[in-house]
């Protein structure tokens, strides 16, 4: 993968991958909480034959800034907004993962006009059901807690001992993902941007923001692909089953061989149904591309 590039919005630095052909259709690649532009590696290196493939470091997360702010999906989505804006990409097809996938609709919901199509994948806000470790990170004192699991001696359990007794395996990119967010929280301030955004959204009780009832609204005709894995510890594969049933004209994939990660996965299944579903959106397209074009380039608005 290239290096990371950044930009500067309202004083943050912004750090982002920026792959493929320059003027093919452009992807956006929304992470998930504690995640990072790294965790898309291997579906950019799929995806970025085709498209123009963009994931920020969203604020707080990986290489990008983590100022004392606002980390609520509202906050996320005027970043994006802002973001696009100085790249001057015009609606992308937006692809959120998790927290990402939640951010993603909130874009949608709030700036519609800068999203071409949709993709969810194991997508946060649309259920309450969350594992029981975010619950738990999410409540009072989690600081002390996620210090302790963070320092030498805990990360050295983590990595060195655990996988010795425990009967559980996990896949190296998998596990290279998770030591390297892990490794990330040991930086007070990660830890307290990835405890400011996880409780924008999760509270002892579970998710606290729940798009469903609001999706068809919400959505409308827009082009969406909901994705979940079928071995999701994190976010059940219900909460997307549930998000197609009041969705429609959507399109459901549910991954048998993938968790809460299909772009660690199973990432070239995950970019052929992206392709897939970006091609037969296209072919829908076909007829009324003889029209004018009826969209502008929104100016920068302030937040």
């Amino acid at each position: 993968m290239n290096d990371l590039r950044s930009v500067t919005l309202h004083g943050n630095r912004v750090a982002y991958r920026d792959e493929g052909d320059r003027g093919a259709h452009p992807l956006l690649l929304i992470h998930g909480v504690a995640g990072c532009s790294g965790a898309w590696d291997p579906l950019i290196g799929h995806l970025s034959q085709k498209y123009r493939v963009i994931a920020p470091d969203l604020l707080g997360h990986g290489e990008s800034d983590k100022p004392r702010t606002d980390y609520s999906l509202g906050a996320f989505a005027v970043m994006l907004r802002d973001f696009l804006d100085v790249l001057e990409i015009p609606s992308p097809t937006l692809v959120g993962h998790s927290l990402g996938g939640g951010i993603a609709l909130q874009l949608v919901h709030q700036h519609r006009e800068y999203c071409r199509r949709l993709v969810l994948v194991n997508s946060g806000g649309l259920g309450a059901d969350v594992s029981l470790p975010l619950r738990l990170l999410s409540a009072p004192g989690a600081e002390l807690l996620l210090a302790l699991v963070t320092s030498r001696p805990g990360l050295y359990f983590g990595w060195t001992v655990w996988p010795k007794i425990s009967t559980r395996s996990m896949e190296p990119a998998r596990a290279q993902e998770r030591r390297e967010k892990y490794s990330a929280l040991a930086d007070p301030q990660v830890r307290q941007a990835f405890l400011r955004t996880l409780r924008s959204v999760v509270d002892i009780r579970g998710q606290s923001v729940c798009a469903l009832e609001k999706l068809p609204e919400l959505v409308g005709q827009m082009p969406t692909l909901i994705v979940a894995g079928a071995q999701d510890r994190v976010i059940p594969p219900a909460h997307a089953q549930a998000a197609h049933a009041v969705l429609p004209g959507s399109r459901l994939e549910i991954l048998d061989g993938a968790g809460h990660h299909p772009q660690l996965d199973c990432p070239v299944e995950l970019a052929d149904l992206i392709d897939e579903f970006i091609s037969a959106d296209n072919v829908r397209e076909l007829p009324r591309r003889s029209l004018p074009r009826l969209w502008r380039r929104p100016s920068r608005r302030g937040a």
